[in-house]
């Protein structure tokens, strides 16, 4: 008996020898030859670790500080970091950013964004290839300048119902600052919830399950990214963080879902019952103006190959993830920049006076045109804020730019960040300075300027989220001048997914 264990025993190590053994060599040459590749190119990180202990253990300002630090060193606008055995190619100069963002073959996205497919699916933001081609000009037709004006409507009423919540807020008392962050977050989230779903969640009112479990989610998200042990979703459904975010993705599909069974139900019953629509608890069939799901269901009907009730979940939940912490940022920058900048205020507040002048109705989509200055202010704020500071792609082919080879397969990330930070871009680039985007000042490389990403795969929404900014900033400078407690000197704020402060951005409200 000891014989035969000692000889199973043998076999076994012998086994694991054999499969341990040339895998062990495999990824040491591969990493060898990768390596190699690479060696043009200014590194941060050693093997076999890379930066992982080094960033992990700074907060989300001070990897912005690393960041920059890198950029100012490395002037060619390229470094390579390794986070394990993985690398990451950071670019941050309009040029060459241009080659890889105009490219139509490398649209893949790169890490993290496979973090986020048990929530997203393969929606707009993390689909690839075919699949994403035919989503984009399917889902391109429903955001047409007509449709633009019927959510205006719903982006002007929430607007409404936010200047009541301050004007709340401040009653309490008139001299404290107000941290403006949660507020901009919940407008946000009551607009995307009623333009993309036609459903009224009352955010700004109160928190509801699902407008919690958004939020949590989000935080989540942001948390696994600098945990890379916590990478595999087989690992991370081990742990706590991991078992809240599948809990709290349950409750987001299983709304979403709810959604467009009943929308699909109402469409049902309109083209063959012709029934009224009946009552139910979030209000879909009484809604006459149409949300993005219904636009969505109508290009679907009419496409050679319709996406699955799955699909449009993902592509619901998608718009739901962009479309709110994004705007929610870029209103509560640019009321923190325009409190620091009051000369630029002004003449914001001038310019409101001679398009308003003494009415108090909620502005117009004419109106909003006009806005001129307002339009530079939302621009500048963009540059030194962009409400997403980095997109990266994996690169499905080989890419040469100038003396540098990109192999394929490797994750290229696009720092817009640092390209609007970057000094030999945007001189003193920590000016608050509107005029830069006077039309004489435009003569700068198209990419040096991408708020919004740029090429094939640029933001879809973006005329969405600048309409939205532009009314909701309307509504409380028409009504206020602001003030920020703090300097862009003092503030804290994380760039992850998201360019999102760190800290309560406390503003004073002074009425007009």
């Amino acid at each position: 008996m000891p014989m035969t264990m000692d000889l199973i025993s043998l076999i076994l190590c012998a086994v694991l020898v054999i499969l341990i053994i040339p895998a062990f060599l495999s990824t040491i040459y591969h990493q060898y030859v990768l390596r190699q590749k690479l060696k043009n190119i200014p590194q941060c990180g050693t093997f076999p670790f890379g930066i992982a202990f080094e960033i992990l253990k700074l907060t989300d300002y001070e990897r912005i500080q690393w960041a920059a630090e890198r950029m100012l060193r490395f002037k060619e606008g390229i470094f390579v970091f390794w986070i394990g055995m993985s690398p990451f190619i950071n670019l941050y100069k309009p040029e060459l950013l241009e080659v890889i963002l105009h490219s139509t073959v490398n649209i893949d996205k790169g890490h993290p964004y496979n973090l986020m497919e048990s929530w997203l699916g393969k929606g707009l933001l993390t689909s690839t290839r075919k699949q994403w081609f035919h989503d984009r000009k399917l889902i391109g037709p429903t955001f047409h300048f007509s449709i633009l004006e019927q959510f205006a409507v719903v982006m002007s009423e929430k607007a409404e119902i936010l200047i009541k919540c301050l004007e709340k807020e401040i009653a309490k008392n008139p001299k404290k600052a107000i941290n403006i962050f949660p507020f901009a977050n919940n407008v946000a989230l009551d607009v995307i919830c009623e333009t993309a779903m036609g459903v009224d969640v009352h955010a700004q009112e109160y928190e509801t399950k699902y407008t919690a479990t958004i939020h949590r989610g989000s935080k989540l998200v942001l948390d696994r990214l600098f945990q890379p042990w916590l990478w595999s979703d087989w690992l991370y459904g081990l742990v706590p963080s991991g078992k809240k975010y599948k809990s709290g993705l349950n409750t987001i599909h299983k709304f979403t879902g709810d959604v467009i069974r009943k929308k699909k139900i109402t469409r049902l019953q309109n083209d063959f019952a012709k029934a009224e629509n009946k009552n139910d608890e979030l209000g879909i069939g009484k809604r006459k103006r149409k949300a993005f799901l219904d636009l969505l269901l109508d290009q679907n009907e009419k496409d050679e190959a319709p996406l699955t009730d799955d699909e449009l979940r993902a592509q619901v939940d998608t718009f739901m993830f962009e479309g709110h912490d994004t705007t929610a940022v870029a209103i509560t920058w640019t009321l923190f920049l325009l409190g620091n900048n009051l000369e630029h205020q002004e003449k914001v507040h001038e310019e409101l006076n001679e398009v308003f002048k003494d009415s108090e109705t909620p502005a117009s989509i004419n109106e909003l045109s006009q806005l001129k200055y307002l339009d530079r202010i939302i621009k500048e704020t963009l540059r030194i804020f962009p409400s997403v500071p980095l997109v990266t792609r994996k690169l499905s082919e080989d890419v040469k730019i100038g003396n540098y080879t990109f192999p394929k397969g490797i994750t290229v990330v696009l720092a817009i960040a640092l390209v609007h930070r970057n000094p030999e871009v945007w001189p003193d680039p920590f000016k608050f300075d509107p005029d830069r985007f006077l039309p004489e000042n435009l003569n700068r490389n198209p990419y040096a300027y991408i708020p919004f990403s740029a090429g094939p795969r640029n933001c879809i929404g973006q005329k969405f989220a600048l309409l939205e900014e532009k009314t909701i900033l309307t509504a409380i400078l028409r009504k206020w001048r602001v003030k920020s407690v703090k300097n862009l000197d003092t503030i804290k704020y994380g760039a992850t997914l998201i360019f999102r402060p760190s800290e309560d951005i406390f503003i004073h409200f002074t009425p007009k």
